[in-house]
């Protein structure tokens, strides 16, 4: 099941219709009131809405960013690292279930040959992740978005919109330098 299908059995049927009609009227200028964030040392992409993020402070590296709600309440977290250990996708995917979504009900989760997503319910928030393994395995991206779970439906827009603004990174070149 994709993502837009597994959101649109969790939504009544008038208003999937309302939502996909205001997607296909917006979806030219969709970014106008987007930032795009892009990383020199890895090479990601993303873009966030600039009404609903926004950056708090420096991060202390270049390997991602944290940017929160306006009212506190949301997150969106982005970041690449060198995996130096060398650890595989489905060791990855497997720590991120023990280490942030232990007890978590998880309604989405696609493997593919090279990513994976984790998308679910925790307590009274909601989350979806998604991991891609670039430069052979050497470079972990993700990004992960985690809002209210009361405010599914206003998030769970953004969260397929980020997801087609996403860019994993292959290296400053784009050649995994």
């Amino acid at each position: 099941m994709t993502y837009r299908a597994h959101l649109a059995s969790r939504l009544p049927v008038g208003l999937l219709a309302v939502l996909l009609f205001a997607q296909c009227v917006s979806a030219a200028d969709w970014r106008r009131d987007w930032a795009t964030l892009r990383n020199e040392r890895h090479g990601f992409l993303i873009a966030y809405p600039i009404e609903v993020f926004e950056q708090r402070e420096e991060p202390n590296t270049d390997e991602g960013r944290v940017l929160y709600s306006r009212d506190g309440n949301a997150r969106l977290l982005v970041g690449a690292f060198a995996n130096e250990d060398g650890t595989t996708l489905a060791a990855y995917r497997d720590y991120l279930m023990q280490e942030n979504y232990a007890g978590a009900d998880i309604d989405y989760a696609p493997i593919k040959g090279k990513w994976f997503v984790l998308s679910g319910t925790i307590g009274e928030k909601e989350f979806y992740e998604r991991v891609s393994f670039t430069c052979g395995g050497r470079l972990i991206n993700s990004w992960a978005m985690i809002y209210p779970k009361a405010e599914r439906r206003f998030y769970n827009r953004i969260v397929e919109a980020v997801a087609r603004s996403y860019t994993p990174g292959a290296g400053k070149s784009g050649d995994c330098d």
